[in-house]
């Protein structure tokens, strides 16, 4: 094998630390951003947060779109008025407060004097004051699974060893929704083996066997517990616990229970037909009874493992200032770090000691990320101006008025590359006056119209919830029916298109919207 030397030219694109720092910093979300802050705080003692700074000071959290004022006349977005701090608390309780507990201990304390006399108390915890309606369950531990609730009524409930294990294996069974998914025989054959190493006062020889009888007999008793419906072994008897519960007091009980247990399957197909005949009641009456039904919840124990709220932090806040849309961050997402002077100042250049160096490092990689951060605010504030810019109508009028929107626009009106507007727009959020929604809600694709125009696919599944809701509920409206009504308002949707759009809303079909009333 020969070796030449050889001289070749090319270029390659090296992506620098400072670069790769910008681009991950750009794609992070508030919550991350503010992680990313505390770390980078805690291993670089040259920056500091700059407390001392306004909340919400700054030029740089506002933008006003250079073409904003178009063919409708409307003003464009506006320069944002420096805020205000709109906290106007002062420290004057504070100060009375610390005073309090600031007083000198006495050495010696009297003797009939107790000690709440000498020494405040910490205030105890207690509901809102002055809310008549707060209710005691709200204040239930959010950490709190159906099982655990279960568990807690069952250390309640009076029972013997044999009916606590049935107990705890039923309860352990239960998903949830609230249904129990496994049959009764199948329950007795996995207590079995466990039962035989319980000594039981009747039989203390050879421990004790458990019957299926008494399996269901405690499953009625759980059956008993809270929520109503509990541990039910399919939807009916879900509901008929419901109904029972009730009372028979409740109008249109017996006839709801009778419903549910022997005719929920025409309920579900909507064969109100049918199930007049078979139930021999009037059209008024059945829709009595299915209003009933319907007040009842299929899924108890969805009631007790409630999830956990996801705040967000909007990273952009919009609003209208005198008649014009003013686009601005959020200052309290937006971090204020600055550079502390003081370590700055010790820095010397000449100085090439191992102290004097991590300074320089230091100071440097301050910089460099003071500037990262300042470029992600700035293109994060660009292109959320662009995008209300183009979606002024939907800011105005609602979701029909939505316009198509796809990266490469917004990419091309702000001179950056689709993968840039990408990352910021992955994760970030936008507060406006109809609510909180994240950047990329408002990129839809487009559909043509017959006049040569575009639709957004937005507004089209507006359009769809809106005919849907305002439908006559004994004729709803079938795809094909929705297609041609779109099409009379210029608006070419095929109808698989029309099936797509109303299942991503989570709307039923014709034949299971169909109503008495």
């Amino acid at each position: 094998m020969k070796q030449t030397l050889s001289l070749k030219l090319g270029q390659q694109l090296t992506m620098t630390p400072q670069l790769q720092q910008a681009i991950r910093l750009l794609q992070l979300s508030s919550l991350d951003l503010q992680q990313e802050v505390q770390e980078v705080l805690e291993v670089n003692p040259l920056l500091e947060m700059d407390e001392d700074e306004p909340i919400g000071d700054g030029n740089e959290a506002a933008a006003e779109p250079d073409n904003l004022a178009g063919e409708s006349g409307d003003s464009p977005i506006a320069d944002s008025q420096n805020p205000t701090d709109v906290d106007g608390s002062d420290d004057t309780g504070l100060a009375d407060t610390d005073a309090e507990w600031d007083q000198p201990i006495p050495e010696d304390m009297p003797v009939d004097t107790s000690w709440d006399d000498v020494y405040q108390s910490a205030p105890a915890a207690t509901g809102p004051a002055g809310d008549d309606d707060w209710n005691f369950d709200d204040s239930r531990s959010a950490g709190e699974t159906l099982q655990e609730h279960l568990l807690w009524q069952l250390n309640l409930t009076p029972m013997s060893d044999i009916d606590r294990l049935i107990a705890t294996a039923i309860i352990d069974a239960v998903d949830g929704n609230g249904m129990l998914t496994l049959s009764v025989a199948d329950l007795t054959s996995s207590l079995n083996p466990i039962s035989l190493n319980i000594e039981s006062p009747a039989h203390e020889d050879a421990g004790y066997l458990i019957e299926e009888d008494e399996v269901v007999a405690v499953l009625k008793r759980i059956q008993q517990f809270d929520p109503t419906g509990i541990a039910a072994r399919d939807l009916p008897e879900c509901l008929a616990l419901q109904l029972r519960g009730l009372g028979p007091d409740i109008t249109w009980q017996p006839e709801a229970l009778s419903l549910v247990t022997n005719h929920l399957d025409l309920l579900a197909s909507r064969d109100f037909t049918t199930l007049k005949r078979k139930t021999r009641l009037g059209e008024e009456d059945l829709t009595e009874v299915v209003k009933l039904i319907q007040s009842l919840n299929p899924r108890p124990g969805a009631s007790i493992t409630t999830e956990l709220p996801d705040y967000v932090i909007p990273d952009v806040l919009v609003h209208k200032h005198n008649g014009r849309w003013v686009v601005e961050l959020n200052p309290d997402a937006t971090p204020k770090l600055r550079i502390n002077s003081t370590y700055a100042g010790m820095v010397k250049r000449a100085d090439s000691s191992a102290d004097n160096t991590y300074l320089k490092d230091n100071l440097q990689d301050a910089r460099w990320f003071l500037k990262s951060l300042q470029s992600r605010n700035e293109t994060l504030l660009k292109v959320a101006t662009r995008i209300v810019e183009h979606q002024r109508g939907f800011l105005e009028y609602g979701e029909e008025a939505m316009k198509p929107l796809v990266l490469h626009d917004i990419a091309e009106a702000v001179e950056m590359h689709e993968s840039t507007i990408s990352r910021v727009t992955s994760r970030k959020y936008m507060h406006t006056p109809r609510g909180i929604f994240e950047l990329k809600y408002f990129f839809s694709s487009h559909v043509s119209t017959n006049t040569g125009g575009e639709v957004s696919s937005t507004a089209i599944r507006a359009l769809i919830k809106k005919l849907t809701a305002d439908e006559n509920p004994k004729k709803p409206l079938s795809d094909n029916k929705i297609a041609a009504i779109l099409a009379e308002q210029n608006i070419k949707v095929a109808r698989r298109t029309v099936a797509k759009y109303r299942e991503s809303l989570a709307i039923p079909p014709s034949n299971e919207r169909k109503r008495l009333v």
